[in-house]
């Protein structure tokens, strides 16, 4: 490799690289570091179209050396009925925070994908009953299998049910998760009765109208709700600010806090705690981070001089 070469990695790289359990556990990582204080704030930029729009997040973290990282996401929510694309596309870009070189340009989908899944597992191993069994999944997608593979790595699950608005989904959610996770998964016809009957509830779906309602929730429930922006302007959160229901002085605490020892996470059996995930910087970085070193042992990508 010479020095103004970058390593490429297609998502199919990144997948080969990077397992679920990695994730969350680099995941779990950054979150504590930077509850401690030891990584600065990340930022955010945005553009919007008719269609969808653009988010860039970056982050720097310091792991076995200086990084600087920064996602690049488009987010068209017709795309797959339109033109039969993903509704998110991507790429992440990594530097060197020692001299600015660009180390990797990698494709950005699964390291979204599973980082999402990841800050799910993480809040719930810290914010979850520690004996939840049972879990309602709203969104069968891909997002949703995510969830759902990373719920199972951190909880003592035995059940499963499967909420669409296509029947269908739920049906195909649960013959391709049966085998791989070994718990019962069920397509939920009812969903109030499956989050009545939950430990454990995640809404990851592009709905803009709330539909878990306050009264279907038992009380020690833990809700995940799986957005793509950041909470407060434009995730699921801002609905409840905009209407006058809460104010961002009642927030709680961010999950980096709860890691980090700061501030106590669950403190009874009985508390309803929603936890708003909306994908941060830090955690595309650490993703990305491990996924860049663990190529330069294996030998995967190729390279290219942009200076060339």
């Amino acid at each position: 490799m010479q020095n103004d070469s970058t390593l490429l990695l297609s998502r199919s790289d990144v997948e080969t690289l990077l397992s679920l359990s990695e994730c969350i556990d680099a995941v779990e990582k950054v979150f504590r570091e930077q509850g401690e204080g030891k990584i600065p704030p990340s930022g955010i930029l945005g553009v919007r179209t008719q269609s969808g729009g653009l988010h860039i997040k970056t982050a720097y973290l310091s792991s076995t050396k200086n990084y600087i990282a920064a996602k690049l996401n488009t987010n068209f929510a017709q795309n797959y009925v339109r033109f039969g694309l993903p509704t998110i596309q991507g790429v992440i870009v990594l530097y060197d925070a020692d001299n600015g070189r660009l180390l990797t340009v990698l494709d950005s989908m699964e390291i979204t994908l599973k980082r999402t899944a990841a800050a799910t597992a993480v809040a719930a191993k810290y914010l979850a009953r520690k004996n939840s069994s049972v879990a309602t999944i709203c969104g069968c997608g891909v997002q949703g299998r995510a969830q759902l593979r990373a719920l199972s790595l951190v909880l003592p699950l035995r059940k499963a049910y499967a909420f669409d608005v296509d029947a269908n989904a739920s049906l195909r959610f649960a013959a391709e998760l049966l085998p791989e996770v070994k718990i019962d998964i069920e397509p939920a016809c009812n969903l109030p009765d499956a989050i009545r009957a939950s430990d454990v509830v995640v809404t990851c779906t592009p709905a803009t109208e709330f539909f878990v309602h306050k009264d279907d929730v038992n009380s020690g429930t833990f809700m995940a709700a799986v957005g793509l922006e950041q909470i407060c302007s434009i995730g699921d959160t801002h609905h409840a600010i905009a209407k006058g229901l809460m104010q961002i002085e009642s927030l709680y605490a961010e999950l980096a806090e709860v890691v980090a020892g700061k501030k106590a996470g669950r403190t009874s059996e009985a508390e309803i705690i929603v936890f708003d995930s909306t994908g941060v910087a830090i955690e595309d970085a650490a993703a990305a981070t491990l996924v860049y070193e663990k190529a330069l042992t294996t030998g995967l990508g190729n390279y290219l001089a942009f200076t060339a």
